[in-house]
């Protein structure tokens, strides 16, 4: 599928998430595409297989302690997966050929390999998370509106909080933690102005490449940083919006992304600018 195909009407953006500010932080015409166009992009195998490993994740902890093993786990793969396939018909094209399901039956063995690394990282049957999937919402005094979806709220007796999110890639390089703990610093930014209390730490479970659990603890100083930041970030779109200028950022990510034939830095054309330019 081309990337114009089925494009949804455009629509200017109203809020910002952790994963719409990394787009704009990575590359302004990247974000144009995704939010403003709202050009379909291709489904992923890797992104799907992250999608239910997280649903698989999440419903675990509907069993009761003692019974969340690694069995649990594999055995509630396939269900999310169908379960996702329902919802979304079009996943059924990751797998075109697979007449015999040996293709499906590789993928599903790739994200037991991630439950499993996960069972090495965390014992499901000592914790009973306060909030799982939790959408959180809040605005800011300037009126910028973050919303965003956290995998895990933990919450201890004492009622220090703890937010957790799986990642099912491998942990980054020292150099790139940083980029990383920002989406986990924008969560506790909205936890905080949602709820009054500092998360005490902060905690990303890398379930690839044999699996890794990265933690930060936050202060509000680091908190008050990241609002800004977000500010300065809500401003650049909005001087793009009204500029209609949303430059290309070649960098490391571009072998990935579904956007190429579209892209100048590719050779592409990038569509009309959809929404009126404030000259």
């Amino acid at each position: 599928m081309h990337p114009t195909d089925t494009v949804r009407p455009a629509a200017a953006p109203v809020a910002l998430s952790p994963s719409r500010a990394g787009d704009f932080m990575t590359c302004p015409l990247l974000y144009r595409l995704r939010v403003i166009d709202r050009i379909p992009e291709p489904p992923s195998a890797a992104a799907t297989r992250g999608t239910v490993v997280h649903a698989v994740l999440e419903r675990l902890f509907d069993a009761p302690a003692g019974q969340r093993t690694p069995d649990a786990a594999r055995a509630l793969l396939r269900p999310e997966w169908q379960r996702l396939l329902e919802k979304r018909p079009e996943l059924s094209q990751l797998f075109p050929d697979d007449a015999d399901g040996t293709e499906l039956a590789g993928w599903l063995a790739d994200a037991e390999t991630l439950l499993d690394s996960w069972f090495r990282l965390e014992d499901p049957n000592r914790l009973e998370p306060a909030e799982r999937e939790l959408y959180v919402e809040t605005e800011l005094e300037s009126g910028l509106k973050l919303r965003g979806y956290v995998d895990r709220v933990d919450v201890a007796p004492t009622g220090e909080v703890r937010v957790v999110d799986y990642k099912t890639g491998k942990a980054p390089a020292r150099d790139y933690e940083g980029k990383a703990m920002f989406q986990m610093k924008f969560y506790a930014l909205v936890l905080w102005r949602l709820r009054g209390v500092v998360p005490r730490r902060l905690q990303l479970v890398y379930l690839g490449g044999g699996g890794q659990v990265v933690s930060y603890d936050p202060d509000p100083a680091d908190l008050k940083a990241v609002e800004q930041k977000l500010l300065a970030l809500w401003a650049a779109i909005q001087r793009a919006l009204a500029t209609g200028e949303w430059p290309a950022n070649r960098n490391r990510l571009c072998d990935w992304c579904s956007y190429q034939a579209l892209c100048p830095a590719f050779g592409g054309t990038p569509p009309a600018y959809p929404l009126p330019v404030d000259l």
